[in-house]
């Protein structure tokens, strides 16, 4: 992939950040405010953001020019956070409600943050790796601390629940500006190499 190659694709790959990262923020804001309604309402509001999160991998796999190797990874990572997300609408039964939701949230935490980090790790020009590591790393302990909490309540499930969507998606949107900003340095050095080449 050449210089230029590069910058595009940083250039689009920064607003697609600020995006989930707003759409993250957006949910654990609703599941805060909204928290009591039902577990269906919860389970739903997370099913939305798995298969948005999921359809957005499947098309960084057919979009980003890059090895067929992390095509592969991006495509496999989103098909499974669709399926993820289409088991999210389900109906659980009241009795096993928040037990189920809460180890259901919990494993989606840790598949999302697993592959955070296997994104970082599999793309080396990557802006900002090191956010999409700790934007991984927060995942996986949201999703180890949801999974470990005796949680009595549909309240408090989606008090934690809402809180780490909030801190995740505030992380994702700062990783944006952090690959905007290395996105137009890159063209600047781009423009400045053309220039003096020409």
């Amino acid at each position: 992939m050449s210089t230029g190659e590069v910058s595009r694709v940083l250039g689009d790959v920064w607003k697609w950040m600020l995006g989930w990262g707003v759409l993250t923020i957006i949910v654990g804001v609703l599941v805060l405010v909204w928290p009591g309604e039902s577990v269906n309402v919860a389970s739903v509001l997370f099913g939305v953001y798995l298969l948005l999160s999921g359809i957005a991998e499947v098309a960084f796999a057919f979009t980003l020019d890059t090895s067929g190797g992390s095509r592969v990874l991006l495509f496999i990572t989103g098909a499974l956070s669709i399926v993820l997300g289409v088991f999210a609408f389900r109906h659980f039964s009241e009795g096993s409600a928040v037990l189920l939701l809460a180890i259901w949230i919990g494993v989606a935490f840790i598949y999302y943050g697993v592959t955070e980090i296997a994104i970082a790790f599999a793309y080396p020009l990557l802006p900002g790796r090191g956010s999409y590591v700790f934007v991984g790393i927060l995942s996986v302990i949201a999703g180890v601390v949801v999974l470990l909490w005796p949680f009595d309540s549909i309240d408090v499930l989606a008090l934690v629940v809402g809180i780490w969507l909030v801190v995740i998606g505030l992380s994702q949107v700062v990783s944006a500006f952090r690959a905007r900003g290395v996105s137009k340095e890159i063209e600047r050095d781009v423009r400045q190499v053309t220039g003096s080449g020409g």
